[in-house]
């Protein structure tokens, strides 16, 4: 019997590097954020400033992230017996909420944006929408190279994307009103900005909230599956058959990639790999309250 060590260890440096590009990305936004709202003050944008809320959202969204992080990967002790695993899903929870909220705000202004326009100014809303679409690239980027499988990386990934996209619909704007003086482009922008969040809330709150309401992993047909149990030799019914999923990490995806390695390398047809979880001590070494006597 091998142990797969290996596999723990790779999940560690998984979430090490997640940690260090969420903070990377973290900075990029909270500077770019700053820029932008004083930018958007100044030229009356409510795009720029829609896209600065955005950001907003986007920084909570990475501290939460690395806080989920720190929190999943916890060992299990004393009631908690599964850790704090779903620490990520109730990050992806709160960040699809928070993505309705302002999605919300948003569109209440861009409304009001519509009915009363406001003068504004098309070239600062060209050059700071073309310098974030740059930094929001980057930082994009490097949650692109994160582990995506974590819901809270995920989610935090969704937000910047829909920001990336905004930025793009910002910067459409404002050479609108460069070039035709049709003021009313900036509060469309921000109308297409909240369509693209709720999109990214939706799919955040539906593949969180399988999870929170223990519902079958995606891809899974639990009848099919008491179905082939019932069929196989030896099984005549199967009753209480539940399937669920703790968090969004997968040790057994590590151990079949290491038995396929080791099938292709050395030629092992059959390998048993037993995966070790990382615990407290508190679980591992449990004494009896009262010691039996000899």
């Amino acid at each position: 019997m091998a142990d797969a060590h290996a596999g723990h260890a790779t999940a560690h440096l998984t979430e090490d590097a997640s940690r260090r590009r969420l903070t990377v990305a973290l900075a990029l936004i909270v500077g770019l954020m700053a820029v932008q709202v004083a930018a958007g003050i100044f030229a009356h944008s409510l795009a720029l400033v829609s896209d600065a809320a955005h950001m907003l959202t986007d920084a909570g969204a990475l501290v939460l992230s690395l806080v989920a992080l720190r929190l999943a990967a916890r060992p299990a002790r004393g009631n908690l017996t599964f850790g704090l695993k779903r620490a990520e899903i109730l990050s992806a929870q709160v960040n699809g909420a928070a993505l309705l909220v302002l999605a919300a705000l948003i569109v209440y202004a861009a409304i009001r944006r519509l009915v009363e326009p406001a003068q504004v100014g098309g070239w600062t809303v060209v050059v700071v929408a073309l310098g974030g679409l740059v930094v929001n690239l980057v930082a994009t980027w490097q949650l692109a190279q994160a582990d995506r499988r974590n819901m809270a990386v995920e989610g935090s990934f969704r937000h910047l994307l829909t920001d990336l996209y905004a930025f793009a619909g910002t910067l459409v704007a404002g050479l609108v009103i460069v070039t035709t003086g049709f003021d009313r482009a900036d509060p469309i922008a921000s109308l297409a900005v909240a369509a693209l969040m709720v999109w990214a809330a939706y799919g955040l709150l539906k593949h969180s909230g399988r999870v929170l309401l223990e519902m079958s992993p995606e891809g899974l047909d639990v009848v099919e599956i008491g179905q082939a149990i019932a069929e196989h030799p030896g099984g005549s019914s199967v009753h209480d058959l539940h399937v669920w999923q703790i968090a969004s990490d997968d040790c057994h995806r590590i151990r079949r990639a290491l038995e396929m390695m080791l099938g292709a390398r050395f030629a092992l047809e059959h390998t048993t790999l037993q995966v070790d979880h990382e615990r407290s001590h508190e679980l591992l070494s449990v004494e009896p309250a009262h010691p039996r006597e000899e």
